[in-house]
């Protein structure tokens, strides 16, 4: 069974202070939770139908109409599972989701990159230059030193950002809170575990930060982070149990990179986010039980943070429909805006710079393939019709 780790920034609520008591604080402010409660609850009036966010956009108009907050609950809310490689994450994740009747993202990962329109540009590898092929975790496995290492970890930032607004999309338009497997606020611990194995550069180091810097603050933090802890000697020895060749055989995943991204999310991560969110750290070295957890999630008062000047829950003290609104349209029309954030004027890192050769080399092979020569819904050839009388492009298409 997991144990719940008491820390200098966790917060603890002892038993004595749960029990009946506590279920009655609980429906009073609003906090999460878990089937169990929820369903001793009296029947509670529907909420309207979710919002079809992914194919139309949330407009002034429609928020006349639709209001934002006739959707959202107590269960409103975005959860963040952190941990080590191999620790049982995806299983929790999702079981946890199921219990609070949330949405499970599981680890954004280089697909969003890699496919495209039912297509996957790793197919293409070896009739590209090979600057420009795809790299994936489990190239970086196999070779951590590569020199697309750092693009891919800047990359893996650009899916964890473009997943993390996916989830706020979500949460607003359907009421339906979120459980995600780690976030791009902690993405960083990577990048920080790379350069401390010389994995990457410092020029790359420095780029992946003005990135972030430029793009992390137009995010609204999550509610609560869980960290499952587990020491590095039982990591490498989970690894070995999963028995992924690229992990077991690679190079990557050392004793002393492990141990550093253990530090980072405890020394850094974990401190910092802690100060805007709840956290739950437990040692999960033996596994545990996710109805132990909800229990603890379901002790935390959530509502006590309403002070203005309180950092903790202050992206989501919004006192105003209108501001709700105004939220829900920025992550639900302009995602193509927040990935523009991407683009800077920086070409002084060879090893994130592809030569105008080798890139009209790469367009001629991969966007001269018929199912990918066009945008996903106008190409005639992939058996796409009507399209003389479609003005409207899709909602949103990423191409890197």
């Amino acid at each position: 069974m997991a144990t719940l780790i008491r820390t200098t920034f966790v917060k603890v609520v002892s038993p004595a202070q749960g029990g009946k008591i506590a279920g009655c604080t609980i429906i009073q402010k609003r906090d999460i939770m878990g089937k169990t409660l929820r369903e001793s609850l009296p029947p509670r009036p529907p909420k309207p139908a979710p919002f079809d966010y992914v194919n139309k956009d949330y407009t002034w108009f429609r928020s006349l109409f639709d209001r934002t907050t006739h959707r959202l609950d107590e269960n409103s809310k975005v959860v963040i599972v952190e941990g080590p490689v191999a620790a049982g994450k995806t299983q929790f994740a999702s079981a946890l989701a199921a219990d609070l009747g949330m949405k499970h993202f599981p680890e954004a990962n280089m697909d969003i990159h890699y496919i495209q329109q039912g297509v996957d540009l790793r197919t293409f590898n070896d009739r590209v230059p090979p600057d420009t092929r795809t790299f994936d975790h489990i190239d970086f496995n196999n070779c951590p030193n590569h020199r697309l290492a750092g693009n891919y970890q800047i990359m893996m930032y650009m899916a964890r950002f473009s997943q993390y607004i996916d989830a706020l999309a979500h949460l607003l338009n359907t009421g339906q809170g979120v459980v995600l497997e780690r976030s791009p606020f902690s993405d960083f611990v990577f990048l920080e575990a790379m350069f401390s194995q010389k994995f990457l550069s410092k020029g790359v180091r420095s780029i992946y930060y003005e990135l972030r810097g430029q793009t992390i603050e137009d995010l609204l933090r999550p509610h609560l982070v869980i960290y499952l802890d587990i020491p590095v000697d039982k990591v490498q020895e989970a690894i070995k149990k999963r028995g992924q060749k690229h992990e077991v055989c690679g190079k990557a995943l050392t004793p002393a990179f492990l141990q550093e991204i253990e530090r980072q999310y405890k020394n850094k991560y974990l401190r910092d986010i802690s100060t805007h969110a709840e956290l739950l750290v437990y040692d999960w070295t033996g596994g545990g039980e996710v109805e132990v957890v909800v229990e603890d999630i379901e002790r935390l008062d959530f509502d006590q943070y309403v002070h203005r000047d309180e950092p903790k829950m202050k992206d989501w003290r919004l006192p105003r429909e209108v501001e709700w609104s105004d939220q829900r349209m920025i992550f639900t029309n302009n995602k193509h805006i927040f990935m523009n954030l991407f683009n800077i004027p920086r070409t002084d890192v060879p090893e994130l710079v592809t030569s105008a050769d080798d890139m009209h080399a790469y367009t001629q092979v991969v966007y001269g393939d018929p199912k990918i020569r066009f945008l996903e819904g106008y190409n005639a050839e992939a058996g796409d019709t009507g399209i003389a009388m479609k003005n409207k492009m899709p909602k949103y298409t990423e191409y890197f």
